[in-house]
């Protein structure tokens, strides 16, 4: 490789690549220590384990223990072709997941009783966030008010509080069963939404429905935080007159894991489908007219529209929606409401025992919590449960907050009881005064809640979820949609930006074990010291590699550290009295992300040109500094460039924003090409998110989770996001935060921190540096060995790239009439997942081989691209015509050649065996190509006709 390169050593490579004004040299000393063995790293993340206390959480507040069946812990959590898949762009090749995540949107529709659903969401605080967006769009009303059920869940209502100002909403918070609210002259107060928690999180179950009926009256759209479980007995949200429906799904069999990651979900009434943010999936046609799945074009991503985006999330939660959705499929909808029974009689047997000791309840009509009345007493019944191993809710000193859940057993409830001062035996039935006892069996589950509630329609009606009740049904149905993927363990996927690296096994080992997955995120400091101490020491360690101060690592995702580093920005200048600093500097080439946070930062997006060589033009940016001076707040840049390389002015460019009173932020979608070797502090950055999704090697999951700590200087570290339910204040570097939550758990999806942890500990500063070496290595091999059939778009000085070089396929185009499409679609046949379509340049491939991919994968996809350089010259050249060849055709099914009326211009085997390779090794793709102009209004985005795909 470096000799084809020119250079003698891959260090001399990368020094050559990386601008000499930036780099840094190693350390003599680190936080990190050395590099560990797989062993070693696993031995201490068992000492950190062990420090976390494993109690049975009967906490609440949205989150619940729950059991993972092991067909699914196994056959999705835990296995590669579900956790490494990416995010399903390449429809054809993605059959599998996407028929997954159609479930869960049909869960979803059918539990809420609304027409869409999207394919997940972060959680369900940020999911209410997104709906209070939705619910201003969709409103005619002029009002700047959004009321908020004083009963909604308190992380809830604090990310509210939170994002609201930015967008100029106010937040208004209203006890919603007593009514509407009203003026003085008895007018329902203007309100463009109004939230409902469904159960309250005091556990209080009531009818909306007149409160509803109110807002709607009012020009207000109704939204309804739901309990999924709850709704296979409780009435749907859409029969109550909610426009959209939102939640988690988290206890439908996705661990706890210290407050994720869990799959939130949103739906929507008929008439706002193309408000929704985030994913949907829906059914089209392939090339040979048979359905096939793919995601909805009008409606997938809201933030692509960068400045007049309506919303940043550009991912989901896929995996823990497939785990979601697999919960469903295989309990069924009398197994769901079976489970949802029992949680409901065990909460009223629980609360006719305490009431027959003279105890009271805060609401009689409940489905899983209670809120009990212990005058001056909660902080004494609280400790005598936990010497028992139970954590309970301490709300003040005179309530008690107690949910329960599937996992809960009769022998939890009698310690519960016996916690709050009854015999523990009577409980069960065996005290001397039994008459007052309540056997378990005979309680009545939701004694108390009005029929009017009770729900009688069918739901989950769809054979996928009536069909697979046995372990070996359901093992071959996970197994049969996993075949029709592609994933890291079948291949490469060389996809710029988006860094799909190794996962490693040891990295992942710790993710299931109980000591981390079944930790409730509000426990107490002292049964979670094992988290706090792995958390602080990454975070200490991801500061050191950044060069900056502070990190948190709360953000769920890489745009929610986006907005989180720029809400920052936008808390230093209000605290410094520069309210009207509000322009934010986004370069043309900018992921599409960096505008939506912005935008939803309350920020006025100024776009900044780049020159012919993809770099920002710097008279262009000084022109838009000297006509914004006084308003500037931010410049957003990444480092390296969108477009692969090294923008040696980058020192220049953060001067000049910083000396106009500016602060720089440096998206670090692309750390994985500068990490060892350069630091974005050391940049002139003030803030950066980081994606553990792709450098840090937490994996993507076909879609999700991702984690975007926010890291940032220590001026800035002050306005980094708190969260009222945080076990500690203080931060690694002694630093406490401020800027309010950014996401419903203290510490984002912790329960996959363990894997970069892993991954950074085993690597130690050498590794990490060697790994950045190698994927620049790689990239520029790549680039080397494919210019003379494929320009190579951008390149810095020597015609070096960074981590990722950019194919112009648009000169193919114009000679042979093959588009970008074609080739990559031809990929699919030569066994690949094509790179990076169309970004950030229309026409091009972004190629990323990351430093996990050995020189022999590297040189197949090489072969690859060399082949079909040179079919599309046949193309060109008249062997084949231009509408029928095998890139028009690709990509080929097992189906369409065995086809007995063959009549192509090409043969069989060409079409699905170019190179001899894949005879015994093929990837046979599900379907044809699909046709991506298919109507949006035609989409069906919930389980279709078992019938159609016969």
């Amino acid at each position: 490789m470096l000799d084809a390169l020119g250079y003698d050593t891959v260090e001399a490579l990368v020094q050559r690549a990386v601008p000499a004004s930036i780099q840094v040299t190693p350390r003599e000393t680190s936080d990190i220590p050395p590099a560990a063995t797989e062993a070693e790293a696993l031995d201490e993340l068992r000492v950190l384990a062990s420090q976390n206390r494993t109690m049975r959480p009967m906490i609440g507040l949205g989150y619940y223990d729950t059991f993972t069946p092991s067909v699914i812990s196994r056959n999705v959590l835990e296995d590669p072709s579900w956790y490494t898949a990416y995010t399903p762009y390449q429809p054809e090749i993605s059959q599998g997941r996407l028929e997954a995540l159609i479930n869960f949107q049909t869960m979803v529709t059918d539990l809420t009783g609304l027409a869409t659903a999207n394919a997940s969401m972060l959680d369900e605080a940020t999911a209410v966030v997104e709906a209070m967006l939705v619910a201003r769009r969709g409103s005619k009303s002029t009002s700047n008010v959004f009321l908020v059920d004083a009963d909604a869940l308190p992380q809830t209502r604090a990310l509210l509080h939170a994002r609201a100002g930015a967008v100029g909403v106010e937040i208004v918070e209203a006890e919603l069963s007593a009514g509407y609210p009203v003026d003085e002259s008895g007018t329902p107060v203007p309100a463009f939404g109004m939230l409902v928690q469904y159960p309250g999180a005091t556990g209080r179950v009531w009818d909306p429905i007149d409160v509803a009926a109110v807002a709607h009256g009012a020009g207000a759209l109704v939204v309804a935080a739901a309990d999924l479980l709850a709704l296979t007995l409780l009435r749907a949200p859409g029969a109550f007159g909610a426009d959209i429906a939102v939640g988690t799904t988290q206890r439908f069999g996705v661990p706890l894991g210290f407050g994720g990651p869990h799959a939130g979900y949103m739906a929507v009434r008929s008439g706002l489908e193309r408000q929704l943010p985030g994913r949907l999936v829906g059914v089209s046609m392939d090339a040979a007219g048979h359905p096939a799945y793919r995601l909805s074009l009008q409606t997938r991503e809201q933030h692509i529209r960068r400045e007049k985006a309506t919303s940043n999330i550009c991912t989901a939660q896929v995996l823990l929606a497939v785990m979601a959705a697999m919960y469903a499929v295989y309990h069924g909808p009398e197994g769901l409401r079976a489970i949802a029974t029992d949680v409901a009689r065990k909460a009223q047997a629980l609360a006719d025992r305490l009431r027959s000791y003279g105890l009271s309840l805060a609401s009689d009509s409940f489905f899983d919590t209670l809120r009990v009345s212990v005058p001056g007493s909660a902080r004494r019944i609280i400790d005598r449960a936990r010497e028992r191993g139970y954590q309970l809710l301490w709300v003040d000193d005179a309530t008690v907050g107690v949910s329960v859940d599937e996992t809960t057993t009769e022998g939890d409830l009698a310690a519960v009881a016996w916690a709050f001062g009854l015999p523990e035996g009577e409980f069960l039935g065996e005290g001397e005064q039994g008459e007052r006892a309540v056997p378990f069996a005979e309680a009545v589950p939701l004694a108390a809640v009005p029929a009017s509630l009770m729900r009688t329609d069918d739901y989950l009606t769809h054979p996928v979820f009536n069909t697979h009740r046995s372990e070996t049904a359901m093992m071959r149905y996970l197994a049969r949609l996993a075949e029709r993927d592609y994933a890291l363990d079948r291949g490469m996927i060389p996809l710029g930006s988006c860094t799909m690296k190794l996962n490693a096994a040891t990295e992942m080992a710790a993710v299931s074990w109980p000591e981390f997955s079944r930790v409730h995120p509000f426990a107490p400091e002292v049964d979670v010291r094992g988290y706090l101490a792995m958390i602080e020491q990454l975070e200490t360690w991801l500061a050191e590699v950044t060069g900056y101060d502070a990190v948190s690592l709360q953000p769920n995702a890489g745009s929610q550290g986006e907005l989180a580093g720029l809400m920052a920005i936008r808390g230093y200048h209000r605290a410094n009295g520069d309210l009207d600093r509000t322009v934010c500097l986004i370069p043309s080439s900018a992921h599409g992300t960096n505008a939506a946070s912005a935008v939803l930062a309350g920020m006025k997006v100024v776009v900044v040109a780049c020159d012919e060589a993809g770099n920002i033009d710097l008279d262009d940016l000084r022109a838009k500094i000297t006509q914004h001076a006084d308003a500037l707040a931010a410049l957003m840049i990444t480092y390296p460039s969108t477009h692969g390389v090294y923008e040696h002015e980058v020192l220049e460019v953060t001067q000049a924003v910083h000396d106009a009173g500016g602060q720089v932020y440096v998206d670090g979608a692309n750390l994985n090409a500068l990490l060892g070797f350069a630091r974005f502090g050391d940049l002139g950055g003030d803030v950066s998110h980081l994606n553990l999704h792709k450098t840090f090697a937490i994996p993507h999951g076909g879609g999700g989770p991702g984690v975007g700590p926010v890291a940032a200087k220590a001026h800035l570290a002050p306005h980094l996001p708190s969260h009222p339910f945080a076990q500690r204040a203080d931060h690694a570097g002694g630093f406490v935060f401020d800027g309010g939550p950014i996401s419903a758990a203290p510490y984002g999806s912790s329960s996959i921190l363990p894997i970069s942890w892993a991954y950074m500990r085993m690597m130690g500063t050498a590794g990490l540096r060697d790994a950045t070496a190698a994927a620049v290595l790689s990239a520029n091999y790549i680039a080397v060995r494919l210019r003379d059939h494929y320009p190579v778009l951008y390149a810095g000085e020597d015609g070096l790239v960074a981590h990722e070089c950019i194919l112009d396929l648009r000169p193919l185009r114009e000679a042979t009439g093959i588009t970008v499409d074609d080739v990559a679609k031809r990929l699919i046949d030569y066994g690949f997942h094509a790179p990076t379509m169309s970004f950030p340049v229309a026409g091009t491939l972004m190629v990323e081989p990351t430093e996990s991919e050995d020189l022999g994968e590297i040189e197949r996809f090489i072969e690859a691209m060399i082949a079909i350089k040179a079919e599309a010259d046949a193309v060109a050249a008249g062997e084949w015509p231009a509408d029928d060849n095998p890139l028009v055709g690709a990509p080929h099914t097992a189906e369409s050649v065995v086809d007995g009326d063959w009549a192509h211009p090409y043969s069989r085997e060409t079409a699905v065996y170019p190179v001899r390779s894949l005879v015994r090794a093929k990837y046979w793709p599900p379907v044809r190509r699909i046709d991506q102009a298919y109507g949006d209004r035609n989409l069906v985005c919930a389980c279709p006709p078992v019938e159609a795909f016969a």
